[in-house]
């Protein structure tokens, strides 16, 4: 091995040792924000405040390492890209260290400790973002994508927890069992536990980056598409989404007051426009809490479909479309609806993936 290989290799493995030793701090910022919040430690949480300090301090020079380490080596693929993703991770640990720091700040506001049962839910919280940040900073100091893949499985019971704990949170609130400082108090530590989760994701597709070269994939939108019967433009909706964008999202519809058939006419007209539905036959709507927080949109498409979902989960996003429901099904009228559906749809697809959206 030449001497610029020696020396390189060295300089990689300070860089890798100075973003393991700043992944120890922050973890143990994010343990000790927790604590300071389920018992009220003031102390605790002035010190994990304080502490951030020294975390911003070694991110900026890690980040001066990096920048040092391209102008020195001209790196080639493997270390350039393993450079680019501590860059990018350097970020994510310094924000980590600040939702830390909101946590404890957040702690010394409350004028007692948690009631028992959000208690356990902060705990429960905390235990998923912290075993998530801890394998993501392990599987980068280690150069492990398996364990990276592993550990960004854990990202969608993180959310679901998420919408569990706000549903909670509500419900002490309209008990009266929380002073309304203390309420709002607990749900922005709850939203930075789960930031912390999220950040815990992008240090793991960085690993998988850094190992392999392969970059993350593009997020796929589950959407559903909701109307009365389940036999017209929720059909339309559904069957062009699935034609037009079919690697950028999931779609299903349904109604809440399911017909008995689609109308023969309908089946023609997306047989001629080569669009297929997932199913011909209406589908009814069942607003079940769990099976909907997994939806990222939910689009009504006729009046009265909001007033179908009386608990909105916390990440769904609900767009109103509503416009009378077919009648005729002549052919005219549905090209018409069946336009203007393809324009909306084209739009939100595009807003939420981007011009490569198809």
């Amino acid at each position: 091995m030449s001497h610029h290989e020696v020396r390189l290799e060295q300089d990689l493995q300070r860089i890798k040792e100075r973003v393991h030793q700043v992944g120890r701090e922050v973890q143990a910022a994010v343990q000790n924000a927790v604590h300071s919040l389920l018992s009220c430690d003031q102390e605790l949480a002035a010190q994990t405040i304080l502490g951030d300090l020294h975390i911003n301090r070694e991110t900026r020079e890690i980040d001066r390492l990096c920048h040092a380490f391209v102008a020195r080596h001209y790196p080639s693929a493997g270390p350039l890209r393993f450079v680019s993703s501590v860059l990018r991770l350097d970020v994510g640990l310094e924000r980590i260290g600040d939702y830390a720091v909101t946590i404890a700040r957040e702690a010394v506001q409350l004028k007692s400790p948690p009631p028992k049962g959000i208690a356990r839910d902060i705990e429960m919280m905390a235990d998923h973002s912290r075993r998530m940040l801890q394998q993501g900073l392990q599987s980068f100091h280690e150069g492990n994508p398996e364990m990276a893949r592993g550990a960004i499985g854990l990202a969608n019971q993180i959310g679901r927890t998420f919408t569990k704990v706000f549903n909670d949170l509500i419900q002490e609130g309209e008990q009266g069992n929380l002073r309304i400082q203390d309420l709002f108090a607990l749900l922005v530590s709850f939203n930075r536990l789960e930031r912390i989760s999220d950040q815990a994701k992008n240090i793991c597709e960085e690993t998988v980056f850094a190992a392999t070269g392969q970059t993350k994939e593009p997020k796929v939108y589950r959407i559903l598409f909701l109307d009365r019967e389940n036999n017209g433009r929720s059909k339309m909706a559904e069957a062009f989404a699935r034609k037009a964008f079919p690697e950028s999202g999931k779609y299903r519809s349904a109604g809440w007051q399911p017909a008995g058939e689609v109308p023969d006419a309908l089946q023609q007209f997306l047989d001629a426009k080569g669009c297929t539905p997932d199913s011909l036959s209406p589908v009814p709507w069942t607003p079940l809490h769990d099976e909907l927080a997994d939806q990222h949109v939910v689009v009504g498409l006729e009046s009265g479909a909001r007033e179908q979902i009386p608990d909105l989960p916390f990440h769904t996003v609900f767009l109103d479309w509503s416009n009378p429901p077919l009648t005729e099904f002549s052919e005219s009228e549905m090209a018409e609806a069946f336009a203007q559906l393809a324009n909306q749809v084209r739009e939100l697809m595009e807003t939420m993936h981007g011009e490569d959206a198809g």
